[in-house]
Parts: structure tokens; sequence; C-alpha cells
């Protein structure tokens, strides 16, 4: 069982950055590829970032290459999303996610979520 809670997201304006992290309990964080999804107002959930168990492999969605930098640190069960460049469209609630999957781009492929922080990007 993993139980993940995030943390960071806020009001920010176009150009700013923000730094979300995403706090894990349990033992076996490190065996867990982690993601992380958004959900904007009125549409579907879509895949932002995921990191490998050993954060040797890491995927992005096309929207996101370049801007957003996606870590993790398994000694303090913790994993970041690093957002720069930020842009109206960045707005969403964003949602960290476990899958015991070597890769997952898919929202099937993880069977924990967090509840969600809210990112505003004002224009």
């Amino acid at each position: 069982q993993v139980q993940l809670v995030e943390s960071g997201g806020g009001l920010v304006q176009a150009g700013g950055s923000l730094r979300l992290s995403c706090a894990a309990s349990g033992r076996t964080f490190s065996s867990y590829t982690m993601g992380w999804f958004r959900q904007a107002p009125g549409k579907e959930r879509e895949f932002v970032s995921a990191i490998s168990w050993t954060g040797a492999i890491t995927d992005y969605a096309d929207s996101v290459k370049g801007r957003f930098t996606i870590s993790r640190d398994n000694a303090k069960n913790t994993v970041y999303l690093q957002m720069n460049s930020l842009k109206p469209e960045d707005t969403a609630v964003y949602y960290c996610a476990a899958s015991p999957r070597v890769r997952a781009t898919t929202d099937y492929g993880y069977n924990y979520w967090g509840q969600g922080t809210q990112v505003t990007v004002s224009s």
C-alpha cells in the first residue's frame, strides 16, 4: 500500500515557476515508477511526466517537454515536478501516482493516486 500527498501548487503568473512535491508513505516507494498527471476543468486527465524506480528513465508529454523536470529522492520517499515557463494552459489539478510497472505513461498503469494539488497560471 502506498499513500501519496501532493504539495506545492498555487497561483503563478505566466512565465513563472512552481515545484510540486509528492510525499509517499510505505517502505517500497523506491520500487514504484512515479508519475504526474493533470486534469483541467472539463477535460480528461492527461499524462504529464513519469520517472522510473532508479530515476534512469523519464518520460514527458510533448506539451511540457523542455519546461518541466521530474525527479525523485528515494531516501525521502518524494518525487518532484519542477515546472518552469508556465503557461495559462498548464492550469489544472496535478496528481501524483505510483505504478508497479517499469514504465507507465497512461493512467491505467497506476495503482495509487494522491488527492491532487491545484496549479493556476494567470495570463
